[in-house]
């Protein structure tokens, strides 16, 4: 099937990969502009799992501040090379990840960072909760892991909806540029203030 040179454009503006790798998705899905970013998408999670383990020594500090200074946000996002890491697509994922920060308050990374009592007290409410609902008992442990995963989602940084795109996760937009710029990455650490708070 042929393709034309405005379609691969448009698709290669939607995920900024490469001419080539949008061409052959757009001939493999017929044409089918979203079918082509959902193939980009899965196979760009697959390069990016192939990339998981390997160091990210490199990176850059990030920073952000919002509401006439009444919120700060400062971000450590690792990656392999200095030479990615002076790109501005890592740039740019920088300042996203800032302000996501910003607008949605994440407690921890992910849901590895979150510690052991903080999971069995919130696990304990939900069981009490599935139980006081009428819930039968060997239904309360898979209800509270659903909630879990709730939970994660509201607390973890990777778990929870991008702000500037609902439909993936912040882990999610991690992992497309990962493929896209072909290193790990990693978030090192967060901190964000906000006037007033502890």
């Amino acid at each position: 099937m042929e393709v034309s040179a405005s379609l691969v454009k448009e698709l290669r503006e939607r995920t900024g990969l490469g001419l080539m790798d949008c061409k052959k998705a757009l001939v493999e899905t017929e044409g089918d502009l979203d079918k082509a970013v959902e193939h980009l998408r899965k196979k760009g999670a697959l390069k990016a799992a192939k990339r998981e383990g390997r160091a990210t020594s490199e990176g850059r500090i990030g920073s952000y501040i919002h509401m006439n200074g009444k919120i700060g946000v400062l971000l450590e996002l690792n990656c392999e090379s200095d030479f990615v890491a002076k790109t501005d697509q890592f740039a740019e994922l920088v300042h996203d990840i800032c302000m996501h920060i910003a607008a949605s308050s994440p407690q921890w990374i992910s849901p590895d960072n979150v510690p052991e009592e903080v999971l069995a007290k919130e696990k304990e409410i939900y069981m009490v909760q599935a139980k006081e609902a009428g819930k039968p008992d060997k239904m309360l442990e898979k209800i509270a892991e659903g909630k879990l995963r709730k939970f994660f989602s509201e607390v973890c940084l990777l778990e929870q909806p991008f702000v500037k795109d609902p439909d993936r996760t912040v882990g999610e937009l991690i992992r497309d540029k990962i493929a896209q710029l072909g290193e790990n990455m990693t978030v090192g650490r967060f901190a964000r203030f906000q006037l007033g708070q502890n």
